[in-house]
């Protein structure tokens, strides 16, 4: 297969340069630009704001050229596989790929207990709300340790995460705009990632062509500005995890004897779908799944992804080759997803294989 993923420009990379800016030893190469504007300017404040689900195709769209975002538009870089937050944003805060930390997608197959688990919840899937205890048993399993953690442990440095479910939590944009114009003025070289649940939120309800999603991304454009404005001996990288796309769905239990093929329910995510099929099933299941959906996902053997290093390249993650299950589908060139039970319902989703998915802004205002 075609891997599109750039692993030497992704935003495991865009980490591996803060890493490096702090004196901390990457597991990958970092990007040049960031590591030459870092060196020459040695500011006391690094800021990466992750804004969910902004991607650089929706950007351009939505902005014009003068606008701030697109003004200070380095270039567009990857995303990760899948294109998805809990890969993506692991990868930015661990500066690994997902197949070394093993946040792998939205729900994913935890095999020393055989439930598949919505990762951020916690719970199993279709569970929302009631915490799986036996996942929080084996959950040290997935990569825990952040970049922050490392700078806050084996350097003199400082690092502090925002975001609305950490400890430093905000409640609205102008919150956490304010919480980082107080963490940069304060003594000492520092490192600030924030993380915004906008647009994707809404993207997901109303569609990523709506006009409020619009707004928001301009609501953002001029507040981060404004910031900006305000802050010296600061270099500031505005990233987003992924982009989106407005979704149709294909409802995987109206297909009888596709389902009678499956071991486990899918996991993964709705446009980068992983299947457990029965032994004596997969050469009947590629055979059916390909005449039936070919036209909108590409379906991929375990041994194809693994030999493609579709997840990246590093240390394979000891609950990685279980999670893939037999085989990965992924919508390339369609709008379609795949819809079991357990799954939500959602407008507009992400994950796929689209440009509009897959590729990110790097923005970097210097502020030094």
């Amino acid at each position: 297969m075609i891997v599109k993923n750039n692993y030497n420009e992704c935003l495991t990379n865009v980490a591996c340069s803060i890493q490096k800016y702090f004196g901390l030893n990457p597991k990958h190469n970092s990007i040049e630009y960031i590591d030459n504007l870092l060196n020459e300017k040695q500011p006391k404040n690094v800021v990466v704001i992750l804004m969910d689900g902004m991607g650089s195709r929706i950007l351009d769209r939505t902005l014009d050229k003068n606008s701030f975002f697109i003004k200070n538009k380095v270039k567009e870089i990857t995303t990760v596989f899948p294109a998805t937050t809990t890969a993506a944003t692991t990868s930015i805060r661990t500066g690994l790929n997902p197949i070394e930390h093993g946040w792998l997608g939205w729900n994913m197959y935890i095999a020393p207990i055989n439930e598949t688990i919505t990762l951020f919840l916690n719970s199993e899937k279709g569970k929302e709300g009631v915490v799986s205890n036996n996942f929080l048993e084996v959950k040290e399993k997935l990569v825990q340790s952040t970049i922050t953690d490392q700078i806050n442990k084996d350097t003199k440095y400082r690092a502090i995460e925002l975001s609305p479910f950490s400890e430093n939590k905000y409640n609205t944009l102008e919150e956490m705009l304010k919480m980082i114009k107080e963490e940069c003025d304060k003594e000492g070289k520092k490192y600030i990632y924030a993380y915004d649940t906008e647009p994707d939120h809404t993207m997901h309800d109303l569609g990523p062509h709506d006009a409020k999603v619009k707004e928001l991304i301009k609501i953002r454009n001029d507040k981060v500005e404004e910031l900006c404005k305000k802050l010296n001996d600061s270099i500031i990288i505005i990233i987003a995890d992924h982009g989106h796309k407005e979704v149709e769905h294909i409802y995987l239990k109206d297909d009888s004897s596709i389902m009678k093929m499956l071991e486990r329910t899918t996991s993964l995510e709705q446009r980068a779908v992983s299947f457990k099929i029965k032994e004596n099933d997969k050469e009947q299941f590629a055979k059916e799944f390909n005449k039936k959906f070919g036209e909108d996902f590409k379906l991929y053997s375990k041994s194809e992804i693994i030999e493609s290093h579709l997840f990246g390249d590093g240390k394979e993650n000891e609950l990685f080759k279980d999670a893939i299950g037999d085989f990965i589908a992924i919508a390339e060139n369609s709008n379609k997803c795949i819809i079991t039970d357990g799954d939500e319902v959602l407008k507009s989703q992400h994950a796929g294989y689209s440009d509009d998915e897959i590729y990110v802004p790097l923005i970097v205002i210097d502020k030094c």
